[in-house]
């Protein structure tokens, strides 16, 4: 079978690499793809949001399957769209989307079915919200959210009144995230270590995924401004399986639930973002398609073949299906363009790849790269996500920078404490 991923991220490299694993694939292509989706495959020049050119290609090529790496497309409505036509497609239709799209939606459908998510209040005009702010109705610190996608860096976590009323203006005045910013949440900031799990539903059945955790800050420490994410790690201990079970059963199941009752089933992959609090798990927020980094460090854990699954997915019916995940440690250490998450330069010459994967138990996922006359030169803010396994947590952490320290380019940037929190909550370090 021939397979298209439509992206050009990390997680799309990832799931292109996991699917390429699958005896049943013939050809794997990625829309527009990277460097590291060209050297395993076939890049298709047309952007994730063309979706008539895409449906075109995948017409024309034969394509079996198509997985949908990022959000636009989905809540631009490419399903609904693939479906029309006969074509096999992963990812939720466009109403089932908004649970990524609109942040507002969620939070409000959280409420109505009793999921538990911080409490939170809801704005449209600016000089009302920077009243309610003042009034100090808010403690602080507090969370201000874009509703729309801002690609992993509309949420602002404000440490006083200062702060808060300036992530209003940037929102809502000075229109960073655009037509984002036409409503803002002003959210109540949950305390306690944060959490990332994914599953697969065919809009009634659950095949859970293994644990992540992701590091937005920028900077060592959690300090800093939100990214799109600066490293992920995997490790069965991030919850404990009463943990995991409480998840599925008071905040997974209700959400697959719910959204099949409002008529917008949810097929495809659901991330929860978690926060693990005292008073147990709450939502932070969802997405409606893998994350990234979280990608690069759970599904080189997984032993099943992808492709089955999401065809499972694709067919409706995932029921006959189990994932089958190995014990190892994965952690994933972004690499990126100095100046991220701000302004940055592009067309620097990446080398060293091949010497950091001399270790059979090391990945390196491409994100912002592009390959020009074989050179493999930086093309975006986040360049390479690089992964490795190993059968404890810190032989894995040692494992990944040994091969990140063979990785160069000029102005490169990337966290030196990942994973740092899941050592010190094993007690090491």
């Amino acid at each position: 079978m021939k397979v298209l991923v439509v992206g050009s991220g990390g997680r799309e490299h990832t799931l292109a690499w996991k699917l390429k694993q699958s005896p049943q694939v013939e050809e794997v292509y990625c829309a527009p793809g990277n460097a590291g989706t060209a050297l395993l495959g076939k890049n298709v020049p047309l952007k994730d949001t063309d979706i008539a050119g895409l449906a075109d290609f995948v017409r024309s090529a034969e394509i079996g399957l198509t997985m949908v790496g990022p959000e636009a497309p989905l809540v631009a409505g490419i399903v609904e769209e693939f479906r029309g036509q006969g074509l096999r497609v992963v990812g939720p239709t466009k109403g089932a989307a908004q649970l990524e799209g609109s942040k507002v939606f969620t939070k409000r459908f959280l409420k109505r079915h009793n999921i538990p998510t911080a409490e939170f209040e809801v704005f449209d005009d600016a000089a009302k919200a920077e009243t309610a702010l003042r009034s100090g109705q808010f403690a602080f610190p507090t969370v201000v959210k874009a509703d729309g996608l801002a690609a992993g860096k509309g949420v602002i976590i404000s440490q006083n009144l200062d702060e808060a009323l300036a992530a209003i203006s940037m929102i809502m005045r000075d229109r960073k995230f655009g037509e984002s910013g036409n409503r803002v949440l002003i959210e109540e900031f949950l305390r306690g270590e944060e959490a990332s799990f994914m599953v697969l539903t065919d809009g009634e059945n659950i095949l859970p995924m293994v644990p992540s955790q992701d590091h937005k800050a920028i900077f060592d420490g959690d300090k800093g401004p939100n990214t799109g994410g600066m490293g992920a790690y995997s490790v069965d201990s991030l919850l404990t399986p009463d943990l995991r079970q409480k998840i599925l059963d008071d905040i997974i199941r209700p959400t697959v639930d719910g959204m099949a009752e409002q008529g917008s089933p949810f097929e495809g992959v659901l991330y929860a973002g978690l926060m693990l609090t005292d008073q147990g798990p709450q939502v932070l927020e969802y997405n409606v398609r893998f994350g990234d980094p979280e990608t690069q460090a759970v599904l080189p854990r997984l032993k099943s073949d992808l492709l089955e699954a999401f065809a499972a997915v694709a067919d409706g019916d995932v029921s006959g299906c189990e994932l089958d995940w190995t014990t190892d440690a994965a952690v994933c250490v972004v690499v990126a363009s100095g100046g991220y998450p701000g302004a940055y330069e592009k067309d620097k010459e990446i080398t060293g790849i091949s010497m950091a994967e001399d270790d059979s138990d090391t990945i390196v996922f491409h994100a912002g790269s592009k390959l020009v006359e074989g050179r493999v030169l930086t093309s975006g803010g986040r360049v390479l996500g690089v992964t490795s396994l190993a059968s404890s947590l810190e032989s894995a952490i040692i494992r990944t920078y040994e091969a990140v320290n063979k990785v160069h380019f000029e102005g490169m940037y990337y966290r030196r404490d990942i994973a740092a929190k899941g050592l010190r909550k094993m007690g090491i370090g």
